[in-house]
């Protein structure tokens, strides 16, 4: 019988995917002589292939023509971040052998949704090829919301794509229903096509600059990996034990833009439409980003002078290109702290400015990337509206003359921003009372629940006082952690979309 790739569920065609990236691993695992691992990583892999072609082989040659894409794209992308984990984690505990299935697939979900929060947090505890898994499946998950973003969430105006106007090639032409337009996997096929070089190259290119810098092969590896999916994953416990030093750290936060704005390397969208000067997003975050660390910089300049330390001008360049690479850092979700990071807080006398890095993780980085939290286009909205009340207050009869960039915000943009801010605001409250319910303290709660909310599991060790360890948590808090971090990567509101009775007629 002949399968037809065409034919087959978006699901199906994504575990079978899983299951063939775990030969990387075991090939790694076999050139460093970690048998054991290797034959965990090999073994899973190739029953995960067998499942799927008999599966593929049982369903036949049913078509999927007709049926409801947007739904079953939705469907397809919440079980991705649900129960694929649960497969990826087999061989990882297995190879592991010292942990529990639990730990594993809390692991597996942090790093597919690129959260990058991790319950071994101690460097050296897992061995190179589970470091190499864990950055892998960072990598992938920033693949997949690249593609999904374009392939599922554009058509239904969901991801931040509610905020513009026609957010989708083909959503203004009103004879085009959603039961018309291209199947979905042929539409997930084409983006991957599209997207899938660039981001590979991407990689590669940041890898190869790191190793110039001199970083080990590894770790160099996984921080190009982890820039690119804003997972943060590092293998050596982040950038300040790393070999490249500041060099490498320059190099990361150039690749970092890439996680401001889609129009740094497409054009598939609405949204990566406006010209790269007039990106709002772009011209939103270098707001962000020179004006925070200034704003930090100049307070502790005027401090260092009172103090009569004023002459000592290399500390505070060092302060400051500290505290600039990780501003960048979290507003982009990724969660890498400078090198330089310590030398910030000394020179400003704030320790644990915890509040600072949520505030920028909860902004986020561009609609349709790998990055998390509310999305810069959503804050640009708002901004545009409150700018637009604030003349009316002065001039109630004017006419807004904002220029084209308002105008590609549809007409009920802020509305929908602050629709999504609310619902990302109750989801918060929600999932602090559950975490306190099952015995975290109110700071504790409150980081993890931002954290997994907007993929930044970084903030876990930099945020508070003291790091917060996931390993110590009991198994309830886990798994609302867990399911917090799904929230937080496919966003209430397509969960909410599901709810949608349109959807569900065929």
């Amino acid at each position: 019988m002949r399968l037809r790739f065409s034919e087959q569920p978006l699901f199906l065609v994504l575990v079978a995917v899983a299951a063939a990236s775990m030969l990387v691993p075991a090939i790694f695992a076999l050139a460093i002589e970690e048998f054991h691992t290797a034959r965990s990583f090999f073994y899973a892999g190739l029953m995960g292939l067998f499942a799927t072609l008999l599966i593929a082989l049982a369903r036949g040659k049913r078509s999927l023509t007709g049926r409801n894409n947007d739904l079953i794209g939705l469907l397809s992308l919440l079980g991705t971040y649900v129960l694929i984990p649960a497969y990826l984690a087999v061989p990882f505990q297995e190879a592991l052998r010292s942990t529990s299935f639990l730990n594993s697939y809390v692991e597996m979900v942090s790093a597919l949704t690129t959260t990058g929060a991790t319950i071994f947090d101690m460097p050296g505890r897992l061995n190179p090829a589970l470091e190499l898994w864990r950055a892998q499946v960072g990598w992938m998950g920033g693949l997949l919301i690249w593609v999904a973003a374009a392939a599922v969430l554009a058509p239904l105006n969901l991801g931040g794509f509610e905020v513009t106007f026609a957010a989708a090639p083909g959503q203004s032409d009103a004879g085009i229903t959603r039961f018309q337009r291209a199947d979905l996997l042929r539409r997930v096929v084409r983006n991957t096509m599209q997207l899938a070089p660039v981001y590979t190259f991407l990689t590669g290119v940041l890898w190869i600059l790191l190793l110039v810098n001199g970083e080990t092969t590894l770790t160099a590896l996984c921080h190009a990996m982890s820039t690119m999916a804003t997972s943060g994953i590092s293998p050596v416990g982040g950038l300040p034990n790393a070999q490249s030093g500041i060099a490498g750290e320059m190099v990361i936060f150039l690749f970092l833009i890439f996680a401001l704005s889609r129009v740094s390397f497409t054009s598939d969208t609405a949204v990566s439409r406006f010209a790269l000067h007039q990106d709002p997003e772009l011209r939103l975050a270098l707001m962000i980003v020179v004006g925070v660390p200034l704003l930090l910089f100049l307070r502790h300049w005027i401090a260092a002078f009172e103090v009569d330390a004023g002459e000592n001008l290399m500390l505070g360049l060092r302060a400051l290109w500290g505290a600039l690479f990780t501003v960048l850092s979290f507003l982009t979700t990724n969660g890498f702290e400078s090198a330089d990071w310590n030398a910030a807080q000394v020179w400003s006398g704030l320790n644990t400015p915890g509040m600072v890095l949520m505030g920028l993780a909860i902004m986020g980085g561009g609609v349709a990337t790998t990055a998390g939290g509310v999305k810069l286009m959503r804050v640009f909205a708002l901004y545009l509206n409150g700018l637009r009340e604030m003349q009316k207050l002065v001039h109630p009869n004017s006419v807004s003359g904002l220029g084209v960039i308002a105008r590609r915000i549809g007409r009920e943009g802020a509305y929908h921003a602050w629709i999504f801010f609310m619902l990302f605001a109750m989801t918060l409250a929600l999932l602090m009372a559950l975490l306190t319910l099952f015995g975290q303290g109110f700071e504790q709660a409150t980081i993890l629940s931002i954290a997994a909310l907007t993929s930044t599991g970084p903030l876990l060790a930099l945020a508070g006082d003291n790091p917060i360890h996931l390993v110590d948590l009991g198994w309830q808090a886990k798994l609302v952690f867990a399911a917090g971090t799904v929230l937080g990567r496919l966003e209430l509101l397509a969960i909410i979309a599901l709810l949608n009775a349109d959807l569900w007629r065929d």
